[in-house]
């Protein structure tokens, strides 16, 4: 058993076709489960917003989402305009061409600048791209996080491979406790969302987390919380 289980979701919704009614599904998915958040493309913030009126589930929007190669200043106006709208965090990706070349300063840099353009009390994760760069990139992205300011590392966009156990253990030891790790890509069933919290996985973003609370739900029927 592991306490407040369903907070540990991000329930995600990112997919290009997504539409007003697909949106205001996973807004009552989120109140059904009790999740924590709900992450959601910059265009539906909004809509968002008036459906969880009244509710402590945070709206997570996203900035250079999935391909990471946007403009800097164009990163920054994304999250801002996601904070108007009204998003309790932010999930920017991190220019993954700049890992790639080991122009981890570059990666600080736009960190750095969208830390410093959204309020403090802003949620800030940066996803990584962790299947497509090698463990020594993974490694020195890490700390390029930590010394971008954000308060998080996202292992992945899930466009483009997913969460690992191995991946998020070494995301966690690096970290050191300077900043939490959330998992996110593939994770579609209970076994899997429990072997990533114990390598070290602090939040969980999953379009199937109705799925894995219902199995989670069966498995611990009757078991005392």
């Amino acid at each position: 058993m592991i306490d407040n289980f369903s907070k540990y979701f991000d329930h995600s919704l990112l997919y290009p076709e997504t539409k007003l009614e697909d949106i205001i599904s996973v807004c009552r998915d989120a109140r059904e489960n009790d999740f924590y958040g709900i992450a959601i493309n910059p265009c539906w913030v909004i809509d968002a917003r008036q459906e969880l009126t009244d509710t402590d589930i945070k709206i997570i929007s996203v900035s250079g989402f999935p391909l990471s190669a946007n403009r800097i200043d164009i990163k920054v106006a994304e999250a801002v305009k996601g904070v108007e709208d009204g998003a309790d965090e932010i999930d920017m990706v991190a220019n993954v061409g700049y890992l790639a070349m080991g122009e981890y300063e570059l990666v600080e840099r736009e960190i750095s600048q969208v830390r410093n353009n959204i309020p403090p009390e802003i949620v800030l994760k940066v996803i990584i791209e962790a299947p497509r760069i090698n463990v020594k990139t993974q490694t020195e992205a890490v700390k390029a996080v930590i010394n971008g300011g954000a308060d998080y590392v996202k292992t992945a966009t899930g466009f483009f491979g997913g969460a690992t156990v191995e991946i998020v253990q070494r995301l966690h030891k690096t970290a050191k406790g300077k900043i939490k790790v959330k998992a996110s890509g593939g994770i579609r069933d209970l076994k899997t969302t429990l072997d990533l919290i114990k390598a070290g996985a602090d939040r969980i973003g999953s379009s199937a987390s109705v799925k894995i609370m219902e199995e989670y739900n069966k498995a611990y029927a009757g078991s005392e919380y």
